[in-house]
């Protein structure tokens, strides 16, 4: 979807696709009076559970936390600062899981999300992120910037190369691939949001001492990209190092080249080829992953003066 914000001279792109699983568990954020944007990447717990209508945790995390910001107000944001909102969000997130009757001192049943939010003001933007969502800012001399870190890398890492192993023994579909790797993601799982773990939206309070949040200026600003990390281009099994290739994106050159591939055509193009990419991979053998098809969303803005 594009669009045109003549108050600010924003044209705005956004995007968001379902992967290959039953729900789309991203969410983009747009609240235009607010110049609100973001972009958010639920995760389905890890103990089963299924919503009214059959939505996952991961699924109802990302729309509460899109609920909420969408229904700020400026009456609700005297704070330039978003770090309050993102706490408050997150306390939503926690007494909607408790309403659902979710043990929240259970880190294995906790409804996630990632989350990436921006602010577009006249002269600066304000931002937050939290879990593996990536804001990427492009300058009018090409310069390009990585306003977060992906707090999820080393995480993944872990798991990542389990999976590898496991192909290395020889084994070749994603069902026993997923054996070898569930036990990981569940001590992963323990431990969300702390100091030896990674930061990711989960109702527990100890979220608030993980936000990553601050201001830039509007100085020859020329876009800024908000991603989840199914946008990421797949690295291959022989890769060596974290951001061999975009797919990790752990380099700042990684980013650059994911915003050059959508610079070059569109959020849709470059999305719908790297589904093409994908789908060819069935198995997840050539470029080691989770699930065929990760969902895919992202907010492109850009500032036309």
């Amino acid at each position: 979807m594009l669009r045109d914000r003549e108050a600010l001279s924003l044209r705005i792109e956004t995007l968001t696709l379902q992967g290959t699983t039953e729900w789309n568990e991203d969410a983009l954020v747009i609240n235009e009076a607010l110049g609100l944007y973001g972009v958010l990447d639920g995760a389905t717990s890890l103990q089963p559970y299924r919503g009214p209508n059959g939505e996952t945790g991961g699924y109802l995390a990302s729309r509460t936390l899109k609920q909420f910001f969408e229904d700020l107000t400026v009456e609700d944001t005297a704070s330039d600062s978003l770090l309050p909102y993102v706490v408050e969000a997150n306390r939503r997130l926690r007494r909607q899981m408790a309403e659902a009757g979710i043990d929240t001192n259970r880190k294995d049943a906790l409804w996630t999300s990632a989350l990436a939010v921006i602010r577009v003001r006249d002269r600066y933007i304000d931002y937050a992120q939290v879990g593996d969502c990536m804001i990427i800012a492009q300058y009018e001399d090409g310069t390009i910037r990585v306003l977060s870190r992906d707090q999820v890398a080393h995480m993944d890492k872990i798991s990542k190369n389990a999976r590898e192993e496991g192909i290395r023994q020889g084994f070749t579909t994603r069902e026993q691939l997923w054996d070898i790797v569930k036990p990981i993601l569940l001590n992963n799982r323990t431990q969300m949001n702390t100091i030896e773990g990674y930061s990711v939206m989960s109702g527990e309070p100890e979220v608030a001492d993980f936000i990553e949040y601050g201001r830039i200026n509007r100085i020859r600003l020329k876009s800024l990209l908000l991603v989840t990390d199914g946008l990421f281009l797949p690295s291959d099994g022989g890769a060596e190092g974290e951001g061999a290739s975009p797919v990790g994106g752990r380099h700042a050159d990684a980013y650059a080249e994911l915003l050059s591939r959508i610079v070059q055509s569109s959020l849709e193009t470059y999305a719908r080829k790297l589904m093409q990419l994908e789908s060819e991979d069935k198995e997840c053998q050539r470029y080691p992953r989770f699930k065929v098809s990760d969902d895919k969303t992202a907010i492109w803005i850009q500032f036309l003066g």
